[in-house]
């Protein structure tokens, strides 16, 4: 069993080492498949592929910023192009607990789900759940997503994901730009893909800042509410 670690990584030069370096521990421990990773710089400004290079870390360099959702997909057509049999979305500034990856792919190789997200609440086992205020605004996606696919997901903007290679296929041909995570979810589930939802744990940001500010949480979810309305409309027209 071939795993692919999708790792994009924006100015991330304080904590890419780090993440690797967990990422390695953890390999040696973890006999049961074969892991490896790709880190997609995603025309960083700051000394994240410069770190990489030095390293000798497997690492593409966009020449263009494309954003989460085209690094994550520069991703899953690595993993389609390698042969990879599972591919997990595995952020570079340190959140996702790597030991929580057992229990993400548990349902994937026993052929139970297609794509499995990693949920910071379905038992509230996880360290990091964000703000109260971002805790209400996913909470909204969910409720969104669920009216409009029917495919219920606690946990909608997490990036700590695992696709099959069907899921793997798909998504590497289609991928959402704006707003990848509750998109996807929508358009997986719009074509029968079977989506499954674990406990995980994450970790605070150690280093760098996020991008999302108070006020633009807001607007994230104004837009993303539009744009998973829109596309559930556009589909069924097109069904």
């Amino acid at each position: 069993m071939k795993v692919l670690l999708v790792i994009p990584a924006y100015n991330e030069e304080d904590n890419i080492v780090r993440v690797i370096g967990k990422v390695e521990q953890f390999k040696k421990r973890q006999p049961a498949y074969e892991l490896e990773y790709v880190i997609i710089n995603d025309c960083s400004g700051d000394n994240t592929m410069k770190i990489c290079t030095e390293h000798n870390y497997n690492v593409i360099n966009l020449i263009q910023n494309l954003g989460i959702g085209g690094a994550v997909q520069t991703g899953y057509i690595y993993a389609d192009r390698h042969g990879y049999d599972i591919a997990v979305q595995f952020d570079g500034d340190g959140q996702h607990d790597i030991n929580s990856l057992p229990q993400l792919l548990d349902p994937v190789i026993n052929g139970e789900k297609d794509f499995v997200v990693g949920s910071r609440f379905l038992h509230g086992q996880s360290e990091f759940k964000s703000t109260f205020l971002r805790r209400i605004g996913i909470s909204y996606l969910s409720f969104i997503i669920k009216v409009f696919s029917r495919c219920s997901v606690n946990d909608p903007t997490s990036g700590f994901r695992a696709a099959n290679r069907k899921a793997i296929k798909y998504l590497s041909a289609n991928y959402p730009v704006d707003y990848p995570e509750p998109e996807s979810l929508v358009d997986l589930s719009r074509h029968s893909f079977r989506i499954g939802e674990v406990q995980v744990n994450m970790l605070e940001r150690e280093g760098g800042v996020s991008s999302i500010s108070s006020w633009k949480s807001v607007y994230y979810m104004i837009k993303v509410s539009l744009a998973i309305i829109c596309s559930s409309l556009q589909r069924k027209v097109g069904d």
